[in-house]
């Protein structure tokens, strides 16, 4: 239902104007004096609110400025008196209209809704524009294999449910494309979906983007700006890496879950929100919470439902429809026809490991399709692109098999490692690569540092002891 504010400041009040926008299905909240009015819209959201004109603030343009100061962009309607209506000052300075007695009810009601109109718009726009901002064009996680085909009735089931989901899965598997997929099949789906990535900011500036502040929470903040939660508001939010969401967030996205409310940062004013919560991580959270760095009772709710995202060297038959989707989407943006890989090509590309999943996959075909003039894309090319261990295979050898005790951290290092090599030891170009934050990839890096010049000391340690002994 739509919400309508009435600022009666004429004499005599709006009564029959508050029962009209009720009859027409609106919800009214009649206030008395412009201070209230701030205060309740600040708590409190509105669709639309209708300012009644008064002498001694005669075009309304005083009670607009302080709206607009305090970050109110609610579409603000004057209503004018009996005397004649005062030019069109509120107009020029921001009003959505202005209306003079004697007031029309349907014709009132028409702008009352084409206001609640433009006002959703506005919403749905800068969700969409920070939705653009944040995904980076993907292709969509296509195939017809088996262990694919597994996945997506559990996307179903997850879609129809409003309980928050918890995607699990290596980095570049295709996590995002799920939640989008969810998303897409749920009732949600004409509202936004946006993405917060847990360990791209640090915890002031993560906290500023899922809940937003007030004006003068801090140096910088000059106007009141909403966070993912308030725009994603009716949607779906994505927390991309909940592993890596602090502690102190931890709570205060427990409270949302439980409660529905939330503050903004240098606020105390609770604000409600309607929001499903989609979460994926590439981290095993339970060990996480045996070791105090997750929330056992966060772990509890986001993972109400849970999927397991396959990593692409175990559903090896959905490449090559991978492999058509990637080329022909590359080719287009080159204005090219797509280059099609030789049978030899393609066992490279099944028989390879993927330690980076589906986003390997892709920056390997983005390359071929830049690169591959000829049409054809030949198993060499692919060879020297992946490394040794994508030599190409004899013509019905048996596909290689990933050796056992092989631990996810290690091949986490190994592709970072060789992503940091491809871009010349640019950390911000790796991190967008693999789909990470710049603070994660410093952190993983400075672990190992730490790591190996321990492993060095003990061996020191070791061998002054030998000698000594």
């Amino acid at each position: 239902m739509s919400r309508v504010c009435v600022l009666e400041e004429i004499n005599g009040g709006h009564d029959s104007l508050a029962e009209t926008l009720g009859r027409s299905g609106y919800e009214v909240t009649r206030l008395a004096d412009p201070t209230a009015a701030l205060n309740e819209t600040r708590r409190d959201e509105y669709d639309v609110i209708l300012y009644g004109l008064k002498r001694t603030a005669p075009d309304g343009i005083e009670f607009l400025q302080a709206l607009r100061s305090a970050g109110i962009e609610t579409p603000l309607i004057v209503l004018g008196g009996e005397t004649p209506f005062p030019s069109t000052g509120p107009l020029k300075h921001g009003a959505f209209d202005c209306v003079r007695k004697p007031f029309d009810a349907d014709e009132l009601c028409a702008r009352v809704d084409r206001a609640v109109r433009m006002n959703r718009l506005s919403a749905e726009n800068e969700a969409l524009r920070v939705e653009r901002a944040d995904f980076e064009a993907d292709a969509e996680q296509t195939g017809s294999g088996r262990t694919l085909a597994a996945l997506r009735p559990q996307v179903g089931k997850a879609a129809a449910s409003p309980a928050p989901a918890l995607i699990q899965g290596e980095m570049g598997s295709g996590r995002e494309t799920v939640a989008r997929a969810i998303h897409a099949a749920s009732p949600r789906r004409a509202r936004p979906l946006l993405r917060v990535h847990c360990g791209a900011w640090s915890p002031e500036r993560l906290e500023v983007e899922l809940f937003g502040h007030e004006r003068g929470a801090f140096a910088g903040a000059e106007a009141v700006r909403k966070g993912r939660l308030e725009l994603a508001d009716g949607g779906t939010l994505l927390l991309n890496e909940v592993g890596e969401l602090p502690l102190p967030l931890q709570a205060k996205v427990l409270r949302v879950l439980q409660e529905r409310s939330f503050e903004r940062v240098g606020g105390s004013d609770a604000r409600r929100t309607d929001v499903r919560l989609i979460c994926t991580t590439s981290r095993c959270l339970s060990e996480s919470v045996a070791r105090r760095r997750f929330r056992e009772d966060l772990y509890f709710r986001v993972s109400v439902l849970s999927l397991r995202v396959p990593p692409l060297r175990e559903r090896r038959d959905d490449i090559p429809d991978l492999v058509r989707c990637f080329l022909e989407r590359a080719a287009r943006r080159e204005g090219r026809i797509a280059p099609q890989p030789s049978p030899r090509a393609m066992q490279v590309l099944q028989t390879y490991s993927w330690p980076g999943n589906v986003r390997e996959l892709r920056n390997v075909c983005e390359r071929a399709a830049a690169l591959c003039t000829g049409g054809v894309i030949e198993a060499g090319a692919l060879s020297a692109w992946l490394g040794g261990d994508a030599a190409p295979p004899e013509i019905g050898a048996a596909p290689r098999r990933m050796r056992h005790g092989h631990l996810m951290e290690d091949m986490e290092r190994d592709l970072i490692e060789r992503t940091l090599v491809q871009y010349n030891g640019h950390r911000e170009k790796t991190a967008r690569a693999l789909g990470i934050g710049v603070r994660t990839l410093g952190m993983k890096l400075k672990q190992w540092r730490e790591e190996a010049a321990a492993a060095e000391a003990r061996l020191a340690a070791e061998a002054a002891e030998r000698r000594a002994g």
